[in-house]
């Protein structure tokens, strides 16, 4: 078997929450690009529009859902128009999330709540969903969930992201001790510090270049460097893969356990 086959997707519904910006814009094309149909999950519209449009260029299809993670009714209308467009969902990648930089002991019970919420109690609402139409349609699949090596080793001013992305590694496993006989594989991707829109002035800054020093490839991660670990936790490439954290971070973690 050949690589290509090994990861064709062809046949497979992902579904990419976030997919408006970041991460989740690349995500969505590189599934697209490998044969999924794709549905774009996020709350800016217009910018959801124009990922499906760069994805419809070159032969792919995708459909558009405005949704805030959060919020369960739309998370369900959200996999009904998925259904009725491509069919059940097989491939979930739980992307969406936010961050709030602030030192502990300054957090509000709102600010902690709403990262909570987002980065957590959403991934977990829409594995969920997944997991119970999937088995509806007696279908297996794949659920990513993005954490983050925070999770794993946290920093300061990050006390909610570290927490709640460190609670999706655990869900991960938990999820994937329980789904597995069904033939659904849950896994996560724990990325370290991946130049996006969002961050590129500030790893450009001194602190991010006293950052860089902590990472022993001496580089920041760029989002190509994400498509193999996506493709080989989608794909049959990684059909015997489940409870497993993927980290690609160029060595930071280790280094930090030093």
């Amino acid at each position: 078997m050949t690589a290509a086959q090994i990861f064709d997707l062809t046949g497979k519904v992902a579904l990419v929450t976030g997919a408006s910006s970041g991460l989740g814009v690349r995500f969505a094309q590189v599934l697209a690009e490998n044969g999924a149909e794709v549905v774009l999950v996020a709350r800016r519209a217009d910018r959801l529009d124009a990922a499906k449009a760069r994805i419809e260029k070159v032969g792919g299809r995708a459909l558009v859902v405005e949704a805030d993670v959060r919020n369960r009714a739309a998370m369900q209308r959200t996999f009904d128009a998925a259904e009725k467009t491509f069919g059940t969902v097989t491939i979930l990648v739980n992307n969406a999330g936010i961050v709030q930089s602030k030192r502990a002991i300054e957090i509000t019970e709102e600010e902690w709540r709403q990262v909570l919420a987002t980065n957590l109690d959403a991934v977990f609402y829409w594995a969920q969903e997944a997991a119970r139409r999937m088995l509806a349609g007696s279908k297996g699949g794949a659920i990513i969930n993005i954490a983050s090596i925070l999770g794993m080793n946290p920093d300061n001013g990050v006390a909610s992201y570290a927490t709640a992305k460190a609670g999706v590694i655990q869900l991960t496993k938990a999820l994937a001790i329980e789904l597995a006989f069904k033939g659904i594989r849950v896994n996560a991707i724990a990325p370290g510090w991946i130049v996006t829109e969002i961050n590129r002035d500030y790893l450009a800054s001194e602190r991010g270049a006293a950052m860089k020093r902590q990472i022993p490839m001496g580089r920041f991660g760029e989002d190509r460097d994400l498509d193999g670990p996506l493709l080989l936790l989608a794909s049959d490439a990684g059909r015997f893969m489940t409870g497993a954290t993927v980290v690609a971070d160029g060595g930071q973690v280790v280094a930090l356990r030093i």
